[in-house]
């Protein structure tokens, strides 16, 4: 899918937080010069086409009584699209994203029910046919990420 100039302005944007207010998604799309309901049939458009793979908020989940963890799994490369489409079906999965290393999958847990973590796991084995290496979350640091389209 070709992003356009709008595409590509929500996106950044997006990237920098949204607000809370009671109407977030027709204030973001003021600062853009978009209608609001542009903003949102674009946005679903690019979930839709898998541009991007969640749109939504973080939570922590431990302050609610959930779990985090980091997961890393070594995929071979000819099978890679096929595990990340399994990974990636689990609402629980977020920031799936591919390594130049042994461990070339890497993707974070988050569940309401911190024994919902092994479950998972145990299920994306089943169905991928790959191990997952389980790191769970020891200390939280805050990196800000941005990638810019």
């Amino acid at each position: 899918m070709q992003l356009d100039q709008i595409d590509r302005q929500i996106i950044n944007s997006l990237q920098e937080g949204f607000p809370i207010t009671e109407q977030p998604y027709a204030e973001v799309a003021e600062q853009l010069s978009l209608s609001e309901n542009e903003l949102i049939a674009r946005l679903e458009r690019l979930l839709a086409d898998r541009v991007l793979t969640r749109f939504g908020p973080m939570f922590q989940a431990e302050k609610l009584g959930g779990a985090f963890t980091l997961v890393a799994m070594s995929v071979r490369e000819d099978d890679f699209e096929r595990v990340a489409e399994i990974v990636n079906s689990f609402p629980e999965v977020a920031h799936n994203y591919e390594r130049e290393h042994h461990f070339n999958m890497w993707f974070v847990v988050a569940t309401d029910d911190p024994k919902r973590i092994d479950a998972v796991l145990t299920e994306i084995e089943l169905d991928s046919g790959y191990s997952c290496y389980n790191m769970p979350k020891q200390d939280e640091y805050f990196v800000k990420l941005k990638l810019v389209v």
